[in-house]
């Protein structure tokens, strides 16, 4: 195939006046086809489910439009010849999961630690909406951010996917290093999680440091993010965890040991608890604390680049008003005004609808509140969006704030509530409903824009690709939800704990949820607690017959291992503003550990992230930076986004998260019964001990690391 005739000297970092797409105006190739769209809308499925489970698990996600690209220019290679914009239609397509299920995941699980359940067709809907809002609203500033501040706005991840998809066309074949990752990171989980051939979390608990744990989750998922990221912000994350769980938790018990009674929120004496429940009851307030002053820091220092985002964004809409009509190319050609419009206050209607017909059970709203929330929804979301398609243009995708915007957003709108006497748990959902909705948008917008830079510079069709990403949206939230709710359920725990209360009278906080909740053939109260002074936040199962508190619940998210940071920092701001009830000490030791580690010059929103998350989960991602670290000394070939590190990276990161995705699947059906248990045998017998101990499981996470460090350094073809 001839190369097209607008490629001779192409290049993506071309000054304004000399650039030209790849594809010229005037040429008309297949585009968007209908093997390219359904191939992009199960790219979104896939990346969605998988960046709900990294996301929540690690607290971070990570771009998925390289990956695809590379997996749309082999697969369709098999096939046919595919054209470079058929190509870029499945990676704007499937790119939409990754960025909604990243909103999701930030706002939408606080859900759980507000008191209320998560349901499939609430998380879809919202989903849906706030995907939707993120490319109408900023279809009318393409024009100023993509195409006249070519030049000034790089965006990364897109100029990166253009440069894919280049070499893709001149053909290039970079897929065997995702598909290798896939494959030996897919087999790898497998082994661990459902055939138990070795240990998932290796730890040491020095009897000469009480409280101190040191542990790994030694899962292909962290190891590839670990590499994406780089050995810099790895390691801040890691030191976190070190902070965390080598110095506050030891530092806790030593001085706690000698009291006999337990100190709030604790349940019990803290001579007795462990590592996590230490983690559990005062590092997670103190953790939440700081990402949530991270997160504001974060917004606070872009505040300029905010103001100007939004500055230019209204002048383009201005100059777009009383700009006469003139005939475009087909590279100028958005969505209609009028569909971008109308489609807006359609979706605005549906969140009103939405809040007003289908409220979150137990927390119904008024409609003048509704309406309100709607209001919001649109002055926040054109806000946020406006500024997250910018900034991402200055620093990429990875860097955006968006849970400082949501944190913003959920401010300004529980102080609203507060001023207006909504104070209940009513109040509390609907707030995280806006939050969510604007978070999903700010960073689906952030992703459209990384995909339209992409599509200019390669010479695509805009309003094409902006009907890819809404069908990516509503392919890909099909499976956001059940993601969520398989996670929460699969890895949900039942500890037993003694807790006296009184049911005829309970304490502040304490609710009864179910008055006949039915585990392992007895019946409970099922108590919800928020904000008690006397029972820890959680759900908690009560016998009648006894008195007292036999049970508590541990949801599958917000347990250790699925923390969702960003989700708890959310709920964290609902509850402090709404209803003042926080362990407030705590939470203000991570607001001014952060301060501290601002006025040392190091970026605390990683730091606080990791002082959030298990150790588990911060080393294991501290050995993927360091696997960067060792591949790049020497190396003469620069480490990118396009490196063969990073394409093998995504490749583990995908097949850990779909492997340990089925393995809590079976998990889940063997507890309910509809699988025999045992239906994958665990740790093999000829393996003895070394299936459950430390050193078999330590061993194949190095060589998984050394198989990445290999991969890395071998040059791509």
């Amino acid at each position: 195939m001839a190369e097209p005739t607008g490629s001779q000297g192409w290049s993506s970092t071309a000054p304004p006046g000399q650039f030209q797409p790849f594809i010229a105006t005037q040429e008309s190739v297949a585009e968007f086809t209908l093997r390219a769209v359904i191939l992009g809308a199960l790219f979104g499925i896939f990346f969605g489910a998988v960046t709900v489970y990294v996301g929540l698990r690690a607290g971070l996600t990570v771009s998925a439009s390289i990956p695809i690209a590379v997996l749309s220019i082999s697969l369709l290679r098999m096939f046919s010849r595919a054209t470079i914009l058929e190509n870029n239609i499945v990676q704007t397509t499937g790119s939409a999961g990754e960025s909604v299920a990243a909103g999701v995941i930030f706002t939408l699980p606080a859900l759980i630690f507000l008191g209320f359940e998560l349901e499939y067709m609430r998380i879809l809907l919202l989903a849906l909406i706030g995907g939707w809002v993120g490319v109408l609203f900023m279809i009318p500033l393409r024009r100023q951010l993509i195409v006249k501040e070519h030049g000034n706005l790089t965006y990364p991840e897109g100029t990166a996917c253009a440069d894919v998809l280049v070499a893709g066309e001149r053909g290039g074949n970079f897929a065997g290093r995702v598909f290798w990752g896939l494959g030996l990171g897919g087999a790898y989980a497998f082994l661990m999680h459902a055939m138990g051939f070795w240990k998932g979390s290796p730890d040491y608990r020095p009897a000469w440091y009480p409280g101190a744990t040191v542990k790994a989750e030694v899962t292909p998922e962290y190891l590839g993010v670990g590499y994406i990221i780089g050995p810099r912000v790895a390691g801040t994350i890691f030191a976190g965890g070190v902070f965390s769980w080598l110095l506050m938790m030891p530092a806790i018990k030593f001085f706690g040991s000698g009291l006999a009674e337990p100190i709030y929120p604790g349940i019990l004496p803290i001579a007795q608890m462990t590592s996590e429940q230490l983690w559990s009851a005062y590092v997670r307030p103190m953790g939440a604390g700081a990402v949530a002053a991270a997160g504001l820091i974060t917004l606070v220092k872009t505040i300029p680049t905010i103001v100007d985002s939004f500055r230019h964004g209204l002048k383009d809409l201005r100059e777009r008003n009383s700009a006469a009509t003139v005939a475009r190319s087909r590279v100028e050609d958005d969505l209609p005004m009028k569909i971008v419009l109308g489609g807006s206050a359609a979706l605005i209607l549906l969140v009103i609808a939405l809040l007003t017909f289908y409220p979150v059970p137990g927390a119904p709203t008024g409609f003048g509140a509704n309406v309100l929330a709607g209001i919001l929804v649109v002055v926040f979301g054109f806000l946020f969006v406006t500024v997250s398609s910018r900034i991402v243009g200055l620093i990429g995708s990875s860097a955006n704030p968006v849970s400082g915007m949501t944190i913003a957003t959920l401010m300004a709108t529980c102080a609203l509530f507060l001023l207006a006497g909504w104070t209940g748990g009513s109040y509390a959902a609907l707030a995280l409903s806006i939050g969510g909705l604007v978070c999903i948008a700010a960073a689906n917008a952030g992703a459209t824009s990384q995909d339209l830079k992409t599509g200019f510079l390669i010479g695509a069709t805009p309003w094409k690709q902006q009907v890819g990403l809404m069908v990516g949206v509503s392919a890909s939230v099909l499976v956001i939800g059940l993601t969520l709710i398989l996670m929460n359920e699969g890895l949900a725990e039942y500890r037993p704990v003694t807790i006296a209360v009184d049911i005829q009278q309970l304490p502040q906080g304490v609710e009864i949820e179910s008055p006949d909740f039915d585990y392992e053939g007895s019946s409970y109260y099922l108590l919800n607690s928020i904000g008690s002074r006397t029972v820890p936040d959680g759900k908690y199962l009560y016998s009648a017959e006894s008195g007292q508190i036999e049970i508590q619940w541990i949801q599958g998210i917000g347990s250790e291992r699925a923390a969702a940071p960003q989700a708890r920092l959310m709920a964290t701001v609902i509850n402090g503003i709404l209803n003042q009830r926080l362990p407030w000490g705590l939470v203000l030791l991570g607001v001014f550990l952060v301060i501290t580690v601002e006025l040392l010059g190091i970026r605390s929103l990683a730091f606080a992230v990791g002082s959030y998350l298990s150790i588990g989960t911060t080393l294991a991602i501290f050995c993927g930076g360091v696997v960067r670290w060792l591949a790049e000394r020497g190396s003469e070939q620069e480490e990118s986004e396009v490196s063969p590190g990073s394409l093998y990276s995504s490749g583990l990161i995908a097949g850990g998260a779909i492997f340990g995705l089925l393995a809590i699947g079976i998990a889940l059906m063997e507890d309910r019964g509809w699988i025999q248990e045992g239906f994958f045998f665990r740790g093999p017998d000829w393996l003895g001990g070394l299936a459950t101990g430390n050193f078999l499981a330590v061993v194949m996470f190095v060589l998984l690391s050394f198989s990445l460090y290999r991969f890395a350094r071998k040059k791509l073809g």
